[in-house]
């Protein structure tokens, strides 16, 4: 977590108004604050919510126009997911060197799930991922093996390329802290293989792709032709007219998540992306897929059949939330009762009264606000990588009848 210092200024500065009203109704000085009860419920409810919205994290911001070295500079190893950020964007940069080095780093440190007794009881008490280090989903380490390959074939390092992509079988079949086969990774695997001239083993996952998980199939049957057509071509002995081109479509959608406690598979959650995936599509040349078998890994982070632990700790976390949150509405009530209560001992004008009502009842609106802080299920991922994924033998976007329709941002990744 990162520290907002403007905001926690901000509201120092406000407490201590906040402090001189309090002092001024104790005294019974009348003042403009008072004669108005909706600025005082305005800033006391600011000064809560600013006081409860001190940390941020840093993982988010989007670089551009930055140097190779200028990226490397915000690289830092304790922000897991800016580093994963960085990474992303030293490639779509052309920093291939960078990527490499630091690339192969981060895969290391953060594909393992390091097991602590303190830190996994601790997770329960407060919010989730607090305490816990983030560890990289399955379809994000062949993702990032994927960069790598990608990158060494740019530098022209053809059999260091192969030899992640080799690595990048053993991220999706090992079974770590997260596992699964991905058909984004998958598609992408089959097209670096073709360009590092291995065209058997695109074959294999050609193969892979059109016979991926059943339900898949029923929702991609235009990346599932794709991909046989690709294994008849193979098949044939038909080379390429053109060279695979890989164009990245947009930015992976925000996250957001709600309680829903019927119907729900993943714990009591129900997670929800800011906005639509691309629809698959397919032509002559080429074929578009999302990446929306990503977010739906991320959403099924709380199922029993997924992350066993995770569904259990948020469960125990829940009757915890329900506990916190009652603390500010019995702190609010004693607000309120204590501060009538003085106000009656001092013969006050019935000001310090008025204070301590309206402040008492914006304490107490702030227990859903405890509650939800108490729930939150970690949603961290990588997110600096693209909504879809454009794979054409079209020598230029224009050519390409899965491009040139999207009112989207499009970038030639290789």
């Amino acid at each position: 977590m990162k520290r907002d210092t403007s905001v926690s200024r901000g509201a120092a500065v406000l407490l201590g108004k906040i402090l001189v009203l309090v002092r001024q109704a104790w005294t019974g000085e009348k003042t403009e604050f008072f004669e108005s009860p909706a600025r005082c419920i305005a800033v006391l409810a600011m000064g809560l919510l600013m006081s409860l919205s001190g940390c941020q994290t840093g993982g988010g911001k989007i670089l551009k126009g930055l140097s190779c070295s200028e990226i490397e500079g915000q690289i830092n190893f304790s922000d897991r997911i800016g580093t994963l950020n960085r990474l992303a964007d030293a490639f779509a940069g052309q920093c291939y060197d960078l990527v490499i080095v630091h690339g192969e780093k981060a895969r290391l440190e953060f594909r393992h799930k390091t097991f602590s007794l303190v830190k996994e009881t601790s997770n329960i008490f407060v919010p989730e991922g607090s305490f816990i280090d983030y560890v990289m989903e399955s379809y994000e380490r062949g993702y990032l093996s994927l960069l790598l390959a990608a990158s060494y074939a740019n530098v022209h390092k053809l059999e260091e390329a192969k030899v992640e992509l080799r690595q990048l079988d053993h991220e999706l079949f090992t079974p770590l802290y997260n596992y699964g086969e991905d058909p984004v990774n998958l598609l992408l695997s089959a097209v670096l293989w073709e360009r590092v001239g291995a065209v058997n083993e695109a074959r294999v996952d050609w193969l892979r792709l059109r016979d991926l998980d059943v339900m898949w199939k029923r929702r991609q049957d235009a990346v599932r032709l794709f991909a046989g057509q690709q294994v008849s071509r193979i098949d044939d002995g038909q080379e390429l007219s053109e060279p695979w081109h890989v164009y990245s479509l947009d930015r992976f959608p925000e996250l957001s998540w709600d309680l829903q406690f019927f119907g729900s598979e993943n714990g009591y959650f129900s997670v929800t992306a800011g906005k639509e995936f691309p629809r698959a599509c397919q032509s002559d040349t080429g074929v578009r897929l999302s990446t929306q078998s990503w977010f739906e890994k991320v959403a099924i982070r709380h199922s029993h059949g997924y992350h066993p632990l995770l569904n259990v700790q948020a469960w125990i976390r829940l009757p915890i939330g329900l506990t916190y949150s009652l603390v500010p509405l019995a702190a609010g009530a004693g607000v309120m009762v204590g501060g009538c209560a003085l106000d009656v001992a001092a013969k006050g004008k019935g000001s310090l009264c008025q204070l301590s009502v309206i402040g008492g009842m914006a304490l107490m609106s702030t227990a859903p606000a405890v509650l939800e802080g108490a729930l939150q299920p970690d949603l961290r991922h990588w997110e600096h990588v693209p909504a879809a994924f454009v794979v054409t033998r079209a020598s230029t976007p224009e050519l390409e009848p899965c491009l040139p329709n999207l009112e989207t941002a499009v970038q030639r990744l290789w």
